[in-house]
């Protein structure tokens, strides 16, 4: 199984990032992501924070 790039806490630094007015172009193009992922990321991650990840990845395996 392939290995993921960023961690949930790196996620959500990036969703961050585009609430506080990023473009989602830019900050695809900055981070080398395409737009499908970021927006596969943010319907998945969106209104969480970094210790609502952690406790969504110890709930699930």
């Amino acid at each position: 199984m392939k290995r993921t790039r960023y961690s949930e806490e790196q996620i959500i630094g990036i969703l961050t990032e585009h609430e506080a007015g990023a473009k989602c172009a830019d900050l695809c193009r900055k981070h080398g992501i395409s737009e499908g992922t970021f927006y596969a990321w943010k319907s998945k991650f969106d209104g969480m924070t970094v210790s609502d990840a952690k406790r969504l990845k110890m709930r699930c395996p």
